[in-house]
C-alpha cells in the first residue's frame, strides 16, 4: 500500500518531568513524533526504522498500530535495545537527556531500507537527528532520499539540530547536503541560526531555497512560520495558548504541514493548520499524548 508520507528515524522510549518531579512515561523521537501527528491528522502514514525486540520496541509497535501508523518498514532485532530519553522543565525550557547509544536505530544501513515502498511514497520525511545518530544511519538517509527522488516523490527534511550527537562543523556539512537533495525544507530558527551562520528568517528562508528547496517553512516559535516559495512568502502568525510543555511541538508541526500538503494545501494554508495544532500540543505533557486530532485543530482554527 502507497503511503502519503513515509518517515524515518529513530523512536525512544521518553520520561517527562511533571510538575511533582515525578517522570511520566511516554513515547518521543522527532520523526516518529511526526508521524503519528500526520496520522492524527488522516494522512496514510508509515515508519521505517530499526528497533529492539524489547519492551519498549514492544510498546511501539503497539503505539503505531493503535494511531494507524503503517508498521510494515519496521525491524525489531535481538541484538541491540531501543532507545530512552527523559525531559527535565526549568528556566530556560525543556532539556533533554538521552539514553541511546548503541540503539538499534542507530545501526541502520543503507541494505537495510525497503527500498520498494520508498517507491511508492508522495513524501518521505527525515531530520538531522535520522543523520546524526551515526555514520551509517547518515548514509541510510541519503540512500533514502535518492530512492525517493528517483521514483519521483518530495523529500521534506527538518534540521532538528541536536549538538550533543554531533559537533556543528559536521552538522552543517551533512545537514547541508542532505537540504539540497530535498524539496520541503523545515528548519527551526534557532537551528537555522547556527546552521547557516544567518540572524534574519528571510535571508535563512533565502539561503534554503538556494540550496534547492521549493517550499520552506521556518518556525519562529510563538511567533509563527515563514513560509517561502520560489514566487511568494508570507509570515504566517502563530496561535496563542498557554503552554506548559513545547516538547514535539515541532514534530507535530511537520506531521500536520506535511499531512496538509499531501491533501493537497498550499503551503501557506498547511503552515496555518500546522500552527494550530503545534500551540495546541504545548498544553499537555509529552511528546504524544497532547497532539491534536484533525478535528479539535479545525476546532480551534474556527476560533480566529
Amino acid at each position: 500500500m502507497s503511503q502519503d508520507i513515509l518517515c524515518l528515524g529513530e523512536p525512544l522510549l521518553e520520561f517527562n518531568q511533571q510538575a511533582d518531579g515525578c517522570y511520566l512515561s511516554g513515547h518521543g523521537g522527532d520523526t516518529s513524533n511526526c508521524a503519528i501527528a500526520a496520522a492524527r491528522q488522516g494522512a496514510k502514514v508509515g515508519y521505517i526504522t530499526t528497533i529492539g525486540a524489547d519492551t519498549f520496541g514492544d510498546s511501539f509497535m503497539q503505539l503505531w498500530k493503535a494511531e494507524g501508523v503503517d508498521t510494515s518498514t519496521v525491524r525489531q532485532v535481538d541484538d541491540a535495545h531501543t532507545g530512552v530519553y527523559f525531559v527535565t522543565h526549568g528556566p530556560e525550557g525543556h532539556e533533554f537527556s538521552y539514553l541511546r547509544a548503541g540503539s538499534a536505530s542507530s545501526r541502520m544501513r543503507p541494505e537495510d531500507l525497503p527500498f520498494d515502498t520508498l517507491g511508492t511514497t508522495k513524501i518521505l520525511h527525515v531530520s538531522g537527528i535520522s543523520q546524526a545518530i551515526s555514520d551509517s544511519a547518515a548514509d541510510a538517509v541519503f540512500a533514502a532520499i535518492e530512492a525517493v527522488r528517483s521514483a519521483g516523490g518530495k523529500v521534506s527534511y527538518d534540521t532538528n539540530l541536536r549538538l550533543k550527537l554531533w559537533p556543528l562543523e559536521r552538522a552543517r556539512a551533512v545537514t547541508h547536503a542532505a537540504m539540497s537533495r530535498c524539496h520541503i525544507a523545515l528548519p527551526g530558527l534557532d537551528d537555522a541560526r547556527q546552521l547557516t551562520g544567518l540572524t534574519q528568517p528571510d535571508a535563512i528562508v533565502d539561503f534554503y531555497l538556494s540550496l534547492g528547496a521549493e517550499i520552506v517553512a521556518l518556525t519562529l516559535g510563538a511567533d509563527g512560520t515563514l513560509v517561502a516559495t520560489a514566487d511568494e512568502r508570507r509570515k504566517i502568525s502563530g496561535r496563542k495558548v498557554k503552554a506548559v510543555d513545547a516538547t514535539a511541538a515541532g514534530d507535530t508541526f511537520d506531521g500536520a504541514f506535511l499531512a496538509r500538503i499531501a491533501a493537497g494545501d498550499t503551503p501557506f494554508q498547511a503552515a496555518r493548520y500546522a500552527n494550530a495544532a503545534a500551540a495546541l500540543t504545548t498544553q499537555g505533557y509529552g511528546a504524544v499524548g497532547p497532539m491534536p486530532r484533525r478535528a479539535a485543530v479545525e476546532a480551534f482554527l474556527a476560533t480566529e
